[in-house]
């Protein structure tokens, strides 16, 4: 089992190394923006529990970076699928369902810390230094745990390539800019509140920020990351078996 979850882990890399002269700065460039944007012209003079703007926004960026960088691993499992058929190659092999969301999953949070460190450095460059320690990784290892596990299972169930970019603009898009990444989650209203910490991004982006403040975040909010990933998980294992059969 290990060698196949390798196996399929490798592949993905082998594609990202390939790629990554192009990816690095297409994860520079919406973050850049963001900072420059919100962070710098609108958010210069605005401090939010005793920290600027921009100390604000980069955890915020990092949760949702961390989040549609793992979810991105769908795209690149559907043109295997719709273009390359490189999952009926899979479905031939040795290889268990579980191994094979194991492997997607891995690849997927590999993104998310690739993005992540691109994040922080682009964060040097305004002159904010955040406290990436172990708890700071470990939110964001859950974070891109669960979109990353449910990518897997999406990517299963949609017909098209273009069904995918449906999914993303109805799923992804409305928690990026609804989980607390952007403004502080008190901003809205109560049922407003209740409603938005459904969404683990919500959960995530607070984890993120009170950690790389050095604080101590919450430990209801790595719980809900781990269970809920482990949902999502187990169910595109049997996204996975179904599409198989």
């Amino acid at each position: 089992m290990i060698h196949s979850l390798f196996a399929v882990y490798y592949r993905e890399m082998l594609i990202m190394r390939r790629r990554l002269t192009r990816l690095v700065p297409s994860w520079s460039v919406s973050p850049l923006l963001y900072l420059i944007a919100f962070g710098y012209a609108m958010g210069k003079h605005v401090e939010i529990d005793g920290h600027s703007y921009m100390e604000f926004l980069i955890p915020g960026l990092i949760a949702m970076n961390s989040m549609t960088q793992s979810f991105a691993i769908a795209s690149e499992i559907n043109i295997a699928r719709f273009y390359w058929h490189i999952f009926e190659e899979i479905q031939a092999a040795p290889v268990s369902d579980f191994s094979y969301v194991a492997g997607e999953v891995l690849a997927g949070i590999t993104r998310a810390f690739l993005s992540t460190c691109v994040i922080l450095i682009l964060g040097l460059m305004f002159g904010v230094t955040l406290s990436c320690n172990l708890l700071f990784w470990l939110a964001i290892l859950l974070n891109s745990f669960v979109f990353a596990s449910l990518a897997v299972g999406l990517a299963m169930l949609v017909k098209s390539h273009g069904d995918q970019v449906l999914l993303t603009s109805f799923v992804i898009t409305p928690m990026a800019f609804l989980g607390g990444t952007f403004f502080p989650l008190e901003n809205f209203p109560e049922w407003g509140q209740r409603l938005v910490y459904i969404l683990p991004i919500t959960h995530a982006a607070q984890a993120i920020r009170s950690a790389s403040f050095g604080n101590i975040p919450p430990i209801s909010s790595y719980l809900v990351l781990f269970f809920t990933g482990c949902i999502f998980f187990f169910i595109s294992v049997l996204c996975v078996k179904k599409a198989k059969d």
